[in-house]
């Protein structure tokens, strides 16, 4: 079990990010058209998982990674929460969000298996605000547990991780 904090408060999660140098998860995820997401194979990804794009930070990392990801090559990034595919739909329709795949994990294992999902505080239940980076065998080579909740995630770290 990780920690991580909502407003200073510690949130504790499932478990711990998949290690780097491990293989991460398979990805069960549904798209904004209700078709399984799952990782690409041969290319690299980043996992930009946050609580809830309804919320101020979480819109906001959609939104720089959004622009991160016209510039990187042989990469994907998906966006997961647990918000219903129809609410990230509006949100990157009306956001004009066309360079990351926006992902809902609302049936499927994922937080638990990237040990993500907050088991207490005010957002129990939702995806705690982290990053992980995976190389295009699918190895963890980057993984960020955000320390605050309200924070935005170490995007230079994720981009570094790519090379």
């Amino acid at each position: 079990m990780a920690t991580t904090a909502f407003k200073g408060s510690p949130v504790h999660t499932t478990g711990d990010l998949p290690a780097e140098g491990s293989a991460a998860p398979a990805v069960e995820l549904v798209g904004i058209d209700l078709a399984p997401v799952e990782r690409p194979e041969g290319r690299r990804v980043v996992l930009n998982i946050f609580p809830s794009v309804d919320t101020g930070v979480c819109a906001t990392s959609v939104r720089k990674f959004n622009e991160l990801a016209a510039g990187l090559d042989n990469t994907s990034v998906i966006c997961v929460s647990k918000d219903l595919p129809f609410a990230l739909g509006r949100f990157c329709g009306a956001e004009g969000i066309e360079n990351v795949t926006a992902a809902s994990a609302f049936r499927s294992d994922f937080g638990t298996d990237y040990g993500v999902t907050m088991t207490d505080g005010p957002l129990a239940g939702l995806l705690a605000r982290s990053v992980v980076v995976l190389d295009e065998t699918g190895t963890v080579i980057h993984s960020q547990l955000v320390p605050e909740i309200t924070t935005e995630p170490d995007y230079d770290a994720a981009v570094a991780a790519l090379g």
